[in-house]
């Protein structure tokens, strides 16, 4: 899906500065206290956290964009978009970040158009003769889609120091581009647990590798004996041997629907890609690798201060947030959820509207709150690329984990659900989907218990 973003607030007025025994969300343990391995928020925790920040994380971008392109998709989706790594680190750096059609001068921002010897521009690294495995390509998306969450989330959180009007713009273009990019992702992962629990449910031990569309896989772990080979070459494998008529129906019908959305989805990647609104994401991230763009008060911070200025602390827009966090987990029925096999997530199962469970929206408004408050504490612990979740609290970790299953269950379900709306299908097809729906929802009802039960839970924080 999509990633959402929640309307801007104004965080330093609804929040204190915290004390220094002040309480993590939902726990009595000093925030500021992870430990020695550099996890927890620095003593500095100033502008200057903040712009080395978004920093790496800008650089981590043109990072994957690169491997991206290296991994051979690039050639034929972005064929104009040429980043490098290592960008933005010294005074002056913006020198070196070249935005359009034009030269760059620095090796470590610079996202032309054109043609050029620069390493990663045109496929140098890439070209058809170096043929990368799939792989490659899905984690350099997920790369992408990494770095983007990131930047976009602290760009919510700390608005006040930065320059409104480009903040504003940069939202919700890499919204956009996360979310384009998660889509295919997104539907294959529905299918392979969808078809899955028709498996599980029928008391096969075997299900099928999910096809691979275009050049990007997921991986998955095949049981020891079953073959690897697309079901489209053997659809009278052994596979759906253990299956009834009416399961092996919906599961034709859901793989039907789900890799033809994911198709479109995979067109619509490419096409984002290639476009020249990507290129203007990648311009402006590459410019952001090189040079933050403050607001009065993040440059008045960042500028050399007075002896006796006191610098501005980037603690209480943090605060801001895990507040925001610890109020609607507040709002939460956790005390329903503790309960096992409470069955409040069935509720409204035969309801004909096709919209999604007016229940789910709390909950994955939770997990959008969670995953902004782990963003700022990364960006106070100053935290650099690819090494965010080292010393993260573990519970936070565990919960997140539990939200990311209930929506993905959520969105199984909805699709499941949506499949048995189909016209004309068979009474036995229709009442398999019926069962997998309520599987999904009961899913539902366990990541809510695994959220409740980890968030309750004293904080662990990793070595």
């Amino acid at each position: 899906m999509a990633q959402r973003h929640l309307d801007p607030t104004d965080p330093a007025a609804t929040a204190p500065p915290p004390h220094p025994g002040s309480a993590s969300a939902g726990t009595g343990t000093n925030a500021t206290a992870r430990g020695d391995a550099g996890a927890g928020p620095r003593a500095d925790a100033d502008t200057d956290a903040l712009v080395g920040y978004l920093r790496a994380q800008a650089t981590e971008f043109l990072r994957a964009l690169r491997r991206h392109r290296e991994s051979g998709t690039g050639a034929g989706t972005a064929p104009a978009t040429g980043t490098a790594t290592g960008a933005g680190t010294g005074p002056g750096a913006r020198k070196g970040a070249s935005a359009g059609a034009g030269t760059g001068t620095h090796a470590g921002a610079a996202t032309r158009t054109g043609t050029g010897t620069h390493p990663g521009a045109n496929g140098t690294y890439g070209g058809p003769d170096r043929a990368a495995p799939p792989a490659d390509d899905v984690d350099a998306a997920r790369a992408l889609r990494r770095a983007a969450r990131r930047i976009s989330a602290t760009l919510h959180t700390f608005q006040p120091l930065l320059d409104a009007e480009w903040a504003e713009e940069m939202r919700p273009e890499l919204a956009w581009l996360s979310g384009t990019l998660a889509m295919e992702h997104a539907y294959a992962s529905r299918l392979e647990r969808l078809l899955q629990a028709l498996h599980r449910l029928s008391g096969s031990t075997a299900f099928p590798a999910p096809r691979p569309v275009g050049r990007s896989t997921v991986t998955t772990t095949v049981p020891p004996g079953v073959s690897t080979v697309p079901a489209a070459a053997h659809p009278a494998s052994a596979n759906r041997g253990n299956l009834t008529v009416g399961a092996a129906k919906a599961g034709a019908l859901l793989d039907r629907q789900l890799t033809l959305a994911r198709t479109r989805a995979h067109s619509t990647a490419l096409q984002a890609l290639g476009s020249s609104r990507f290129h203007a994401v990648a311009d402006k991230v590459a410019l952001l690798a090189s040079e933050v763009p403050l607001s009065s008060t993040g440059r008045g911070a960042a500028a050399a201060p007075r002896p006796d200025a006191a610098p501005v602390d980037l603690r209480p827009l943090a605060t801001a947030a895990q507040e925001r966090l610890t109020d609607a987990v507040a709002a939460l029925p956790l005390v329903t959820a503790g309960s096992p096999y409470n069955a409040e997530a069935l509720v409204h199962g035969l309801s004909p509207d096709p919209a999604p469970h007016p229940q789910d929206a709390p909950w994955h408004q939770v997990r959008l709150l969670l995953r902004l408050h782990r963003y700022a504490l990364e960006a106070l612990a100053g935290a650099e690329a690819g090494e965010a979740d080292d010393g993260v609290d573990v519970r936070l970790l565990a919960a997140g984990e539990a939200l990311n299953r209930h929506r993905d269950a959520a969105e199984a379900a909805a699709a499941a659900a949506q499949a048995a709306r189909t016209p004309r299908i068979a009474p036995a097809t229709a009442y398999a989907l019926g069962v997998l729906h309520a599987d999904q929802r009961h899913e539902v009802e366990a990541a809510r218990y695994a959220f409740q039960h980890s968030w309750r839970k004293e904080p662990i924080r990793l070595p």
